[in-house]
């Protein structure tokens, strides 16, 4: 076989390949089962649960944004659009999971026992913020992009050698994919067979760059081929598509199967953070009105108003429950002891360097008068 014919055949086998990575839907925008074989097995009570977490979060990212527009929360990044992604892949998780968030992923860790008023407190970039619960599998949230992604591969490695039946799932965004980190993670947890889960959530724009233009690749869950691991691609705004697909990937996890790559086709609504980014520069408005008709909470409503088991007065009743927890939060967060120089330090270090113990002992006596 020529040269030739030999690249004429790779673009074959690429075509081909990329044909069977087919989104995952479960519910369509009408909130209709268009799989059946799909839709996982859960209780009319699970399903209402679903739905006030996802309405909760939604709540909680309407008043985080309004609490920084008041200088009372620092680092925030919206997260409306991105409910199915996030809610439902952590309510197909256990307790004993580890999760490695990247720092949109909040709710997750909230879901998963981190108190809010912690969180805002990391919002802040108070040290006290990033000292999770005893009780909570979890880091803090990553600012690196695709950091997480190697620390992922690193705890499941460890829940392996420790016998644990868990597993570590780590989120990043499309742009945490153009990463190496993402590659390297990926390729070490497929190599030592380790119960990891990837999740890219792909919100279609790495701050301002659309993710046509970070890769060729159609998809990314086909990035997993080269790590040896499956992938698979998700419809983002559905939740029981979402979860169906982490439940698998789980499973196969604590069975010694080894990791999964997760792609979740959404949006975010919002801004990339509320730093200033403005997405009506690179987003037009016909997009994001198509998306818009997507709304994960709509969808998700109109399939339990269909099953009867959902009503307005009990979606009212969780939005006044998540503002008056958030207002206690906050207040709570504002509580907390002012941060000092010397706490930065202290903290920064085990051991500090001479140079750094000499400027410690300086703003300590600067803070004890």
């Amino acid at each position: 076989m020529t040269m030739t014919k030999s690249i004429v055949n790779g673009v074959e086998q690429l075509q081909k390949a990329e044909e069977q990575f087919q989104m995952l839907q479960v519910l369509n925008e009408s909130g209709e089962v268009v799989n059946e074989e799909a839709m996982p097995e859960l209780t009319d009570e699970q399903l209402k649960e679903l739905m006030k977490r996802m309405v909760y979060t939604r709540i909680l990212d309407q008043r985080s944004i309004s609490l920084n527009r008041q200088g009372r929360l620092g680092f925030v990044a919206p997260t409306a659009g991105q409910e199915a992604s996030q809610i439902a892949s952590h309510f197909a998780l256990e307790k004993e999971d580890f999760i490695l968030p990247a720092y949109r992923d909040t709710p997750q860790l909230l879901w998963h026992g981190v108190p809010l008023s912690q969180l805002f407190l990391w919002s802040r970039g108070h040290f006290l913020g990033g000292q999770m619960p005893e009780d909570v599998g979890a880091l803090p949230p990553q600012i690196i992009i695709g950091a997480q992604y190697i620390q992922a591969a690193g705890v499941a490695l460890g829940l392996k050698k420790r016998g644990k039946k868990s597993v570590a799932i780590t989120y990043t965004g499309d742009g945490g994919a153009s990463q190496g980190d993402f590659y390297e993670g990926m390729n070490f947890a497929g190599a030592y067979q380790a119960p990891a889960i990837f999740i890219v959530q792909n919100n279609q724009f790495a701050i301002s760059t659309p993710v046509s233009v970070q890769s060729a690749a159609k998809t990314i869950a086909q990035k997993a081929v080269a790590a040896g691991i499956p992938g698979i691609q998700v419809d983002g705004m559905d939740p029981l598509a979402v979860y169906a697909a982490v439940s698998a990937a789980r499973e196969r996890a604590i069975n010694g199967e080894g990791p999964t790559l997760i792609e979740t086709v959404t949006f975010r609504y919002g801004p990339h953070t509320m730093a200033g980014d403005d997405p009506t520069r690179y987003r037009t408005k016909d997009m994001e009105n198509e998306w818009e008709l997507k709304d994960p909470l709509v969808r998700f409503r109109k399939y339990l108003e269909t099953k009867g088991i959902w009503s307005q007065e009990e979606e009212e009743a969780i939005i006044e429950q998540a503002k008056e927890e958030i207002k206690e939060a906050i207040q709570v967060a504002d509580k907390a002891p002012k941060q000092k120089v010397t706490d930065l330090m202290a903290n920064m270090f085990e051991t500090l360097p001479a140079n750094l113990q000499e400027q410690y002992e300086i703003f300590k006596e600067k803070e004890s008068k």
